[in-house]
């Protein structure tokens, strides 16, 4: 960990960030426990054949799986720099001890990569040099996008959670927002291990059974009913984010970078579908006909549309 900076930042540290197109795609960080050589093709996939303008990486849910993270993260940095890719640099979202606090300050120090800041600690050590704000940072009014914007915050990447209407209210300050619009939606992260729990083990002797689960753990309801996924210490939803119906109206009203969550699949073809949508190609209809699904998890936009999150979309 002490290595940070030379391990991995240094294969990006003379490339210059790429020109933003008016409407961008962005590639979120892989959120789930795949292993290593997975992890690594999967990005040098997407820095090959995706048509994705910013992609970021880096651990964002459990400290745990950073040293298997390590060996292979200077390669994916230089393959997607080499690509033409901005890279960015995704902090935890929760950082609980001294040596997590270190990495943290290491990761903030090094200006030349841009850094997604998913918890208050990061934008405390953010402070006045430009940076993104994650979705793992509570934003949901005016004042609190002005207070980052004031304190560097270049663009923010809103909670799956937020309705269109407090949106739009939102895009009005003028401060550059990104929009997650598909894949399984972050709702919360704790200290406790969820994945441990459900296999009878304790956090520190997990095991690291979230690798199991790819595309994160389904939890039912009583009744049976899919409701949930997690995966280590985070939540997520069971059903898929698809805001297709969606984006058109958002790219109108001035929002400029959609972000792709990573899951289990051909992210490239869904990459693809996207791009085709954003240019005018293909309708929305024929986008959610055309997705594949994590675990045949059903499509839903019901935050956006001010009901139940769980809501499936309308066609």
């Amino acid at each position: 960990m002490g290595n940070m900076k030379a391990t991995y930042l240094q294969p990006v540290l003379t490339a210059a960030r790429p020109t933003t197109p008016p409407a961008c795609l962005t590639m979120g960080p892989v959120v789930f426990n795949w292993a290593p050589q997975k992890w690594r093709d999967f990005y040098f996939r997407i820095a090959d054949e995706a048509p994705v303008d910013m992609v970021y990486i880096g651990e964002v849910v459990c400290a745990k799986r950073l040293p298997f993270l390590a060996p292979v993260l200077p390669d994916v940095m230089a393959r997607l720099a080499a690509a033409g890719k901005e890279v960015v640099l995704s902090t935890l979202a929760l950082n609980m001890n001294r040596r997590e606090l270190n990495l943290l300050r290491e990761m903030a120090s090094e200006e030349a990569v841009l850094v997604e800041a998913n918890d208050i600690a990061a934008l405390s050590l953010l402070n006045g040099r430009p940076h993104i704000v994650g979705p793992y940072v509570n934003v949901y009014n005016e004042g609190t996008l002005d207070l980052l914007a004031k304190g560097g915050a270049i663009r923010v990447v809103l909670p799956a959670e937020l309705p269109g209407s407090s949106i739009a209210l939102l895009i009005e300050t003028g401060v550059p927002l990104e929009i997650q619009v598909f894949g399984r939606m972050p709702l919360a992260i704790s200290a406790r291990c969820y994945h441990a729990r459900a296999e009878n083990l304790h956090k520190d002797g997990c095991r690291f059974v979230c690798e199991r689960d790819p595309d994160g753990l389904s939890v039912d309801t009583l009744d049976g009913e899919p409701f949930l996924a997690v995966n280590g210490l985070q939540t997520l939803s069971h059903g898929c984010l698809n805001l297709g119906q969606h984006m058109m109206d958002l790219v109108c009203k001035g929002i400029r970078h959609f972000r792709l969550q990573p899951h289990m699949m051909d992210m490239v073809e869904v990459a693809r579908l996207y791009r085709n949508l954003l240019d005018g190609h293909l309708s929305a209809d024929e986008l959610a006909a055309t997705l594949p699904r994590p675990d045949g998890a059903a499509f839903v936009d019901g935050f956006y549309r001010g009901i139940p999150g769980l809501s499936a979309m309308e066609m």
